[in-house]
């Protein structure tokens, strides 16, 4: 460690502990070591998560752009019915008030 680098002190669930441990032990290096470079791996890729995560709900919005077009010209009668279903299902599903 440089003398720049700083300390953090966190506490970890014994699951994660014990997988950190192993690790270390198998790859022959500190715990502490392994936590530097999961923060390091995770910091790397944020920006990749995010992007993908946007690109997710991009192409999410404009499925129901087209699908509500398409409903609202072949099937209006069924536009209320759908929403209904819809918010039926997200309160089962996704746990909404």
């Amino acid at each position: 460690m440089s003398a720049r680098s700083k300390r953090y002190t966190f506490r970890l669930d014994q699951s994660l502990f014990e997988q950190v441990e192993a690790t270390a032990e198998r790859l022959g290096i500190s715990p502490a070591d392994v936590m530097r470079n999961a923060l390091d791996a995770w910091f790397r890729d944020e920006k990749k998560r995010s992007a993908s995560d946007l690109r997710h709900l991009r192409v999410t919005e404009y499925i129901q752009v087209a699908m509500d077009a398409i409903i609202r010209e072949n099937h209006p009668e069924l536009r209320e019915t759908l929403v209904l279903e819809t918010d039926r299902r997200m309160k089962i599903h996704h746990i909404l008030p």
